[in-house]
Parts: structure tokens; C-alpha cells; sequence
């Protein structure tokens, strides 16, 4: 209905049901504040709308998801101005699980395209689905470093999902519907706007657990995700850069504000492990399944960089022995591979 943003949904949604609304008469429609434009689309609605939205939620694959829905996942229902309906394309119910977004410049330095794909693969690979939002740059390289490890990943677009913006990723968008899900609060039809993409920017710091900036410039929208996370209560993290790179400035000033300081995927963990242990009951994500249950959870804390035996005793509350014992029989099965000073290195 045009006039009816999220806000204004949301309090009536506090006193009625949608068909509630539809059947209440125009006095009483007034006396909830609506303005009359408002209470004239709601006696008129516009069908051909209705239609169009029908037709696309007829198609395979797309589905919708209303704030009464099961479905809905929980973590986006905490924040202070969810969605009413989420539209979908893909697996909805990965929406449920544990995820940390990527995001960050729509142009970043070779290196930080780079870091932003091993980032995803790795926190891919131990069980996490790796949120962002389609544009350009390190968003982009999230979601490929993710379909990489074939882990999972959501793309939340600030379009209607009848279209891809920006066209370019059109292939990308195909790939990520195939495996994972695109998500939108706009209904099909809706262009690309300005004001769509702080709004955008909600839905994915509020679906995730944990939230990384790669690279971003003082004045980005990356910082803008990155402050909605923080109210939102989710945990930020940022990789810092040097003083004279002016796409480092916003992750050091996140820092400064009280972002976690990340060199490597393990900083992130020893943030979210709670949610890595809870994971390994989807065990469609993990393809370690010949692995028996810690082992698989020991595998999922070993990263792709060294990590010390101490850092996987802190981890798992195992002993030293237990975690040498299996930590020799995944070097064995060629999952991981000792370094030098007592460090494991995992392999695949």
C-alpha cells in the first residue's frame, strides 16, 4: 500500500491482523491515523500489483515469508523495525542458520577482493552461511569465495528479486539461488533506488550473528551496516589496513570504536564458537562425514592459517591429550597438517 512503510506496518500488525485492517471500516480506519490516501488504498487495492506478486511466488523456487511465519528467522525478528514479509528465491530455510556477512568497498584493492574470498571460504568451510548484498567489489568476491567451498550464502538485494542489480552479477545471482537464497523485502518489480540500500543494509546485519568489514572508505555505506550491527547488538569485526590507505580508514576507525581487530578467521571464532558447536547438527553442511561428531567440531576450529593446540583446547574444553589423540587422526585422513611450534594447518 503506498504510505505504509515497515514502520507503520509493524504498529498496526500490534493491533491487527492484515485481514483485520481489510475489514475494518473507513472511521475506524482514520481513527488509527492513516491518512486518507492510505485508507482509499485499502478500500481499493490495487489487484494488478497482487497479481504480479502471485505470479512470482507461482514460479519454482520463490517463496514468501511473513513476520507470523514459523519460518521467519528468528535473529532478523529481534531488531527494532523487521521486515513484515520477506521474498525469497532459493533454500528459505538456510535463513535459519548461523551467519556472518562480509561486506565492504564497492572498489577495493586487489588484496582485500582477495582477503574478502578467503575470509568467506574459510568461515564458510567451518559452517557459518556467508551473508552480503550482491554489489560490487568485496560483496561480490564474499558470495564467490563462499559457492568456491560450496558453503552456503544469502544475497540481500535492495531490489525486487524479478531482477538483479547491479546487472553485471546476473550469473552470480543465478549461481547463489542454486545453492543458497536471495532475500528482499521489496516486492517483485521494485527498480533500484537510493534510499533502498541503507534498508537493504538492516536486513543483512540483522540476519547475521557476526558481521566483518574487509575494506571501506571513511564515508561508506559499509560503516552504515557496520552501526546497524552494532545496535542490533551483533558482534563487529574489521581487518585493519595502513594509516595511508584510504580504504582502510573506516575498518580503523570502526576499530577505534570498539570493532574486534581481525587478522585471521580464528579472531572471528573465538568470538562465535557457541554457534559452531550448535552447527554441526546440520550435517548436510559439513562434508566431513566420515568424521564422527568431535571430530568434525575439532576440524571446523582448525583453520587455514596455524593454529595452536591451546587455541583448540580453549575452544572445545577438551584436554590436551584428547585434542593430540584427534588431531593426529585427522593428519592422518589428511585433513590437517602439522607446522612448526606445535601449530596445525588445516588442508581441506
Amino acid at each position: 500500500m503506498p504510505g505504509i512503510g515497515c514502520r507503520s506496518f509493524l504498529k498496526l500488525l500490534d493491533t491487527h491482523t492484515p485481514e483485520q485492517i481489510f475489514a475494518e471500516p473507513i472511521p475506524a480506519l482514520s481513527a488509527l491515523g492513516l491518512k486518507n490516501s492510505v485508507v482509499d488504498a485499502i478500500k481499493h487495492p490495487d489487484w494488478t500489483l497482487v497479481d504480479q506478486d502471485m505470479g512470482w511466488l507461482a514460479q519454482a523456487n520463490n517463496c514468501a515469508i511473513t513476520l507470523l511465519d514459523a519460518a521467519y528467522p528468528a535473529q532478523l525478528k529481534e531488531i527494532a523495525d523487521p521486515p513484515p514479509v520477506l521474498f525469497v528465491r532459493g533454500k528459505p530455510d538456510i535463513l535459519a542458520l548461523p551467519q556472518i556477512a562480509i561486506v565492504g568497498s564497492r572498489n577495493p584493492s586487489i588484496q582485500g577482493k582477495e582477503t574478502a574470498r578467503e575470509f568467506a571460504k574459510a568461515l564458510g568451510q567451518s559452517g557459518f552461511v556467508i551473508t552480503s548484498g550482491l554489489a560490487l567489489g568485496i560483496d561480490a568476491a564474499s558470495h564467490e569465495g563462499a559457492l568456491q567451498n560450496q558453503a552456503y550464502t544469502i544475497a540481500v538485494a535492495g531490489t525486487g528479486l524479478d531482477r538483479v542489480y547491479p546487472a553485471k552479477h546476473k550469473d552470480l545471482a543465478m549461481q547463489i539461488v542454486t545453492t543458497g537464497a536471495m532475500v528482499s523485502e521489496f516486492p517483485p518489480g521494485t527498480t533500484a533506488k537510493a534510499n533502498h540500500f541503507p534498508r537493504r543494509n538492516r536486513i543483512i546485519s540483522g540476519l547475521c550473528q557476526g558481521l566483518l568489514v574487509v575494506e571501506a572508505a571513511k564515508q561508506s555505506g559499509s560503516l552504515i551496516s557496520a552501526r546497524m550491527a552494532l545496535e542490533q547488538n551483533r558482534e563487529v569485526f574489521a581487518i585493519p589496513g595502513s594509516i595511508h590507505n584510504p580504504l582502510a580508514r573506516g575498518c580503523n576507525a570502526l576499530i577505534r570504536e570498539g570493532a574486534k581487530l581481525v587478522e585471521t578467521t580464528q579472531d572471528i571464532l573465538e568470538e562465535l564458537h557457541q554457534y559452531i558447536q550448535w552447527d554441526v547438527k546440520y550435517s548436510h553442511i559439513s562434508t566431513q562425514s566420515m568424521l564422527d561428531l568431535e571430530q568434525q567440531t575439532l576440524l571446523n576450529l582448525v583453520m587455514f592459517s596455524p593454529t595452536s593446540i591451546d587455541n583448540l583446547v580453549e575452544n572445545t574444553g577438551l584436554s590436551v591429550e584428547m585434542i593430540s589423540s584427534m588431531l593426529l587422526i585427522l593428519e592422518l585422513q589428511g585433513y590437517v597438517e602439522a607446522t612448526a611450534g606445535g601449530f596445525y594447518t588445516r588442508l581441506k
